[in-house]
């Protein structure tokens, strides 16, 4: 049994005139996050992730902002390709552990809907999803509401 680790990390700058998705789910906010998909901060972070644990590159190089076909695309489509490369490559998810950082909206009652929705998408179990929200004490550029940014820790296990 082989056992690899991967990391992922993510970040959208907060527009108006866009709606705001993150961990699959849309949320009502003023703002949402600029970016050629959805910009949905916490599964790009778990694609890169899972992509990097797998030694398959980044989600920019299987999807790339400069295709037309990944133009506001929902990117629960771009998680489950996802774990069609790692599955491919001989992988399954053992957990994932991920944190999104926004100083608004209040993250934490969506959480359960969002490991619900990952789940299904990814075709595992709820509670191999921990998701976590925090924010920065109003620091930086997440601290004065400029942008989201997530996290993520993933374990895969090749046969």
């Amino acid at each position: 049994m082989k056992i690899r680790v991967g990391f992922g990390f993510d970040v959208h700058a907060l527009v108006t005139g866009r709606e705001l998705w993150i961990g699959g789910i849309r949320i009502e906010h003023t703002l949402g996050l600029q970016g050629h998909s959805d910009a949905d901060v916490l599964i790009h972070a778990i694609c890169d992730a899972l992509l990097g644990a797998a030694n398959k590159r980044d989600i920019g190089y299987h999807f790339p902002d400069t295709a037309g076909e990944y133009k506001n695309i929902d990117s629960k489509i771009l998680l489950r390709d996802t774990m069609q490369i790692i599955r491919d490559a001989g992988y399954e998810l053992g957990n994932i552990d991920a944190t999104i950082a926004a100083e608004r909206p209040r993250l934490n009652p969506h959480i359960p809907a969002m490991q619900e929705t990952l789940a299904e998408v990814m075709q595992v179990d709820p509670e191999d999803i921990s998701i976590k929200a925090t924010t920065t004490e109003k620091l930086g550029f997440t601290g004065r509401e400029e942008g989201i940014s997530a996290y993520a820790t993933v374990l895969i296990i090749g046969n």
